[in-house]
């Protein structure tokens, strides 16, 4: 006999497209609902609220659909208390483990709910000392206590904007933008940044070569500078032709002020990471002399942070490039606390990657040429993503010109 659970859900879900979400995955995993309640919001500004009745072939794939609808904000009416089961063996979660979401999410234990830390899609959660955290797979150790199946969890959709025109980020009710005014997107995204700062948050970045090659990154190492970029999170790639283009004035070979390439300029990106090699570092090379301007000289400069994470392809790499991915994703989690918005420009690795870490209620704006990078970036659960597509290069003169006031 099929078996059934009363849910719920909360939010703007018509306008958004929620709930026809939710019955869609309900019929695509094999399941079947009956709409119980539905309250739709009268004013743009109000919530709609959903009561469904939800049934499956058994209770194990009701729990596979229950953890699946919650990546949209459903949750049980009754969820009551969490099941904890060991952990038997390192680096292997128990079969019926709860699958996480990076919506914020509470886990009852006994009477009390308790907040999940840095909530992380694609995570376990790990019990210890009456707190609840996220652990990928590759971490969880034998005897470690974990959440299993979908009892005693509730999810939290972020709230979403409904401003007036002009107020705050307008352009969030689209995932991406193409034919919207740049310059006010990017006058928006400016005062996000500010008001982030004040309120004593972190910016991160997320970079790709195409910051360089486009000649952007005297615009990036300005906003380095103002303030507006306290992490970056970017690969092998970025760090050398950065560094490449401070050295030798080119990048991938090409002269950035003629925009042509120069004899022997193939060379200049290894003879680049051979440099910093020999040095020691990239502080190493900033702190010798031999490095002076560029991206990477600014962060060191001014004290921010970086993390460099390589793939199969790169060349040398430079000696701050973490070359194991598992060891890379460590360093870029420990960068998230304090986060309070994230731009991701000109790479889809490595926005795709950090999407796949940051929690939902972290701002996350993506700017590409491409507008696939966007698109897959929310399709991989970053639902917050929002996409410009752009020019990098005229994006970041763009940005630096509304952050950094001019010299006199």
């Amino acid at each position: 006999m099929p078996v059934t659970e009363t849910l719920e859900i909360r939010g703007h879900l018509m306008d958004t497209g929620v709930l026809a979400s939710v019955l869609d995955d309900v019929l695509a995993y094999g399941g079947d609902y009956v709409i119980d309640r539905l309250d739709v919001g009268r004013a743009h500004s109000d919530e709609s609220y959903a009561r469904l009745l939800v049934s499956a072939d058994d209770r194990d794939a009701l729990a596979r659909l229950l953890m699946r609808l919650q990546t949209h904000g459903v949750n049980q009416v009754d969820p009551g208390e969490a099941v904890l089961r060991a952990v038997d063996r390192d680096g292997v979660f128990p079969e019926d483990f709860y699958s996480t979401t990076n919506l914020e999410t509470v886990v009852r234990l006994g009477a009390d709910w308790v907040p999940v830390e840095q909530p992380e899609m694609d995570c376990g959660l790990v019990v210890e000392d009456g707190r609840v955290r996220t652990i990928p797979v590759s971490d969880v150790k034998a005897g470690m206590e974990v959440v299993c199946g979908a009892g005693g969890v509730k999810v939290v959709l972020p709230l979403r904007e409904h401003s007036t025109a002009g107020d705050g980020f307008e352009f969030m009710s689209s995932s991406v933008s193409s034919e919207k005014p740049q310059g006010l997107l990017v006058r928006q995204i400016a005062q996000t940044m500010r008001e982030v700062k004040a309120e004593g948050g972190r910016i991160l970045w997320v970079g790709g070569p195409g910051v360089v090659h486009t000649g952007a990154a005297h615009a990036l190492v300005q906003l380095v500078e103002a303030g507006f970029v306290d992490v970056l999170f970017a690969g092998n790639a970025l760090a050398t032709h950065d560094i490449e283009a401070a050295l030798y004035g080119t990048s991938l070979g090409v002269d950035l002020a003629q925009g042509k390439g120069v004899e022997h300029g193939h060379e200049h990106h290894i003879r680049a990471i051979n440099t910093v090699r020999r040095a020691g570092s990239i502080a190493d090379a900033v702190a010798q002399g031999v490095l002076t301007g560029g991206i990477m000289h600014a962060l060191v400069t001014h004290g921010k942070e970086f993390v460099l994470v390589g793939s199969v392809r790169d060349d040398g790499p430079l000696p701050d490039v973490y070359t194991d991915v598992i060891e890379g994703q460590r360093a870029m989690r420990a960068q998230l606390p304090g986060v309070g918005f994230a731009i991701m420009v000109a790479t889809m690795l490595h926005s795709i990657a950090t999407g796949n870490i940051l929690p939902a209620s972290v701002p996350l704006v993506c700017v590409d040429i491409h507008p696939a990078t966007v698109t897959k970036l929310a399709d991989r659960g970053s639902s917050q993503a929002v996409g410009i597509v752009t020019d990098i290069g005229l994006f970041l003169e763009q940005l630096a010109r509304e952050l950094v006031p001019p010299t006199t």
